[in-house]
């Protein structure tokens, strides 16, 4: 028989409340606003550099589905993800490690789990930011695979832009972190330049549409 939840009379909300939860919200957007304009503008002045003078180069893994640009060889290494409730999962990890920071793609199994989608990428980031503080985690998107952003300064200054994704029962991380002394335009390039080669893409006509323009 189904437990009774007793009838809890709701708090009076006077118009202060109201203005002061109003203006709080407005503060978040407005702040979540901001820092996607400050990602777009570092990402494309990144973009804008030429590849071949700082190494980057784009790298496709058709059995994942993915591509992403390196600034060198990745290395690439069959290893586990320890997902919530301890479960050890089969994950490969796709990386280069340089005095400029680390690079890394994690592609985890999750096809035996019953984890959602929401769970998947909340507890991905909770485990990015241990012992740092998330500066920014808001959705995110590629292709129409919705996933999360986040922005996070670890204790020692380093600065990580992540992102994570749950499709076709995989968890996908993509990790940039650069030392405090490192160019965060690295990270964020590095982060933003990871894609879906199996996610929606625009006809090829309406492509060729919109770049004639």
């Amino acid at each position: 028989m189904a437990e009774l939840t007793p009838f809890l009379r709701a708090p009076v909300v006077g118009d202060a409340d109201l203005a002061n939860n109003q203006e709080s919200s407005d503060n978040e957007v407005l702040r979540a606003s901001k820092m996607r304009l400050i990602i777009f503008i570092v990402a494309a002045i990144a973009a804008s550099a030429p590849a071949s003078a700082q190494g980057w180069r784009e790298y496709e893994y058709p059995n994942e589905g993915f591509t992403v640009a390196f600034p060198g060889e990745p290395k690439v290494e069959t290893t586990s993800y320890q997902a919530s409730g301890g479960r050890l999962v089969e994950a490969r990890v796709f990386s280069v490690v340089q005095d400029g920071g680390e690079f890394k793609v994690t592609v985890a199994d999750l096809s035996h789990t019953e984890m959602s989608e929401g769970n998947v990428m909340a507890y991905a980031v909770l485990m990015l930011s241990r012992g740092g503080e998330v500066r920014i985690d808001i959705p995110h998107s590629t292709r129409r695979i919705i996933g999360r952003q986040a922005s996070i300064e670890g204790a020692d200054g380093s600065q990580t832009y992540a992102s994570v994704f749950f499709h076709t029962r995989r968890l996908y991380q993509v990790e940039g972190t650069v030392p405090a002394s490192g160019s965060t335009a690295d990270a964020i390039r590095f982060q933003q330049s990871f894609d879906f080669t199996d996610g929606w893409r625009l006809p090829d006509a309406l492509s060729n549409e919109l770049r004639a323009r």
